[in-house]
């Protein structure tokens, strides 16, 4: 049985973050992760030579993102790909109606300026909003306000039906009021077309990590803790648990005693979400060269809804859509084929006999990982944004958790995940240690 200063449970951003600065600070330090590779749910695939990133994608905000300050540090190529969030406008978006016919520029701008109405006044409506109250709710009687016709008002409440899938994962009437708190972007948005896998590689050099160590369960008592794996027992005066919020809700990972509250309160209201990415390469770009984003609308939108043009990152012509919420669980156990065939009859009700049969699809599977049980975490109906934090409430003095889940500001991001891995640092430590010195020595 080794005994370490500090464990670190699982090798995604948060957990290297956190053990990269304790061992920094002279701690003997030791990661154990399930998996086989370093970077949790940043995770490229190179087949082909061609670089696809079927976890995180992107940095939503360059601006003060110690991501972007670390991928800079470690020589990360990056593409500018902002995309804004789910937002409207913040890049050329081609529009199609529900007859499948691409809007003109005056009835595109219509629907974008019908969308920043409604957006202006659900900001008062989620702050008067309470605690039972869903996404929803909220947008229901935001865009009651506004009086507008049946098929008016459907094409918007259509709108923010995908803005929470695509943010979240989630059905809106399944996320919380406040669910959508931090859709804020600060800068650029940026992709790295060589692989954003690089960042955790990087952050996992010179640790001591050892790979295929599947944690069971974390004892806490007696003054120090216990880790169990399949592969042998360790102990340490203090640990940083950073496995999702699936792992830790899931009957294959147990706390001895059961995390108290606030923190055991604070988790039963989040989820892991259901949202999985689709890659189309084709033979050739059937679609137009001036949008960045093709979007339709009406009754045939309900899954597909949203495509992605990936084509600058490798010259490759690539469509990126996701299947999120009602669409990544309605398809999450049938054939790939069937999956690509429901995709491909929506793109040609817009391109017609122009669609051909794509040359490589990629379709991701997080709900099914047993290491995650989804991609990232949302806020359900009841819960508030400080339960974010309150999962990082320090447990006895010698256990944290981290986490993109446990940052309030940015949850569900790379950057969230690196702050609560230097959060969670500075409280073992009981010192403040500038987060910089993660990259500081490149």
């Amino acid at each position: 049985m080794e005994h370490f200063d500090t464990i670190v449970v699982g090798a995604g951003v948060a957990g290297l973050s956190a053990a990269k600065l304790l061992a920094d600070a002279g701690r003997r330090v030791v990661v154990l992760e399930a998996r086989d590779r370093v970077g949790g749910r940043v995770v490229t695939d190179r087949t082909g030579g061609v670089a696809t990133d079927l976890g995180a994608s992107w940095i939503h905000g360059v601006t003060d993102s110690p991501v972007a300050a670390a991928a800079k540090a470690f020589g990360m190529r990056t593409v500018e790909f902002t995309v804004g969030g789910y937002q409207p406008d913040s890049r050329p978006i081609a529009y199609y109606g529900p007859d499948g016919t691409r809007l003109t520029d005056a009835a595109a701008q219509g629907f974008i300026d019908d969308i920043g109405a409604v957006d202006a006044a659900l900001a008062d409506v989620v702050a008067a909003s309470g605690p039972g109250d869903s996404y929803r709710d909220v947008t229901d009687r935001a865009l009651a306000l506004q009086g507008w016709d049946a098929a008016r008002e459907q094409r918007v409440r259509e709108y923010l039906e995908h803005r929470s899938e695509e943010q979240y994962g989630a059905w809106i009437a399944d996320l919380a009021a406040h669910g959508l708190d931090d859709d804020s972007i600060d800068g650029d948005e940026v992709v790295f077309p060589d692989g954003y896998d690089q960042l955790p590689v990087r952050l996992a050099d010179r640790l001591d990590v050892r790979l295929e160590h599947v944690v069971t369960r974390v004892d806490w008592s007696e003054g120090m803790v216990t880790i169990t794996t399949d592969r042998g027992v360790f102990t340490a005066d203090t640990a940083v648990v950073t496995v999702p919020v699936g792992v830790l809700q899931s009957e294959d990972f147990a706390f001895e005693p059961a995390l108290p509250d606030p923190i055991a309160d604070a988790l039963g209201r989040l989820r892991m979400n259901a949202f999985e990415k689709v890659f189309l390469r084709f033979p050739t770009k059937f679609w137009d060269d001036d949008v960045y984003a093709i979007r339709q609308q009406g009754p045939e939108s309900a899954w597909w809804h949203s495509w992605y043009d990936l084509t600058p990152l490798h010259g490759v012509p690539t469509l990126l859509t996701f299947a999120a919420g009602p669409a990544a669980v309605a398809t999450r156990d049938r054939p790939k084929e069937d999956v690509v065939d429901s995709v491909l009859a929506q793109l040609r009700r817009l391109y017609g006999d122009r669609v051909e049969q794509p040359t490589r699809v990629d379709i991701t599977a997080w709900q099914d990982d047993p290491f995650s049980h989804g991609s990232y975490a949302y806020m359900t109906v009841g819960s508030t944004t400080a339960d974010h934090d309150a999962l990082a409430t320090p447990i006895g003095g010698i256990l944290h958790l981290a986490g993109e889940a446990t940052w309030t500001d940015d949850p569900a991001t790379v950057p969230a995940a690196m702050f609560s891995g230097h959060r969670a640092a500075c409280a073992v430590l009981g010192a403040h240690m500038p987060i910089e010195r993660l990259w500081a020595a490149g």
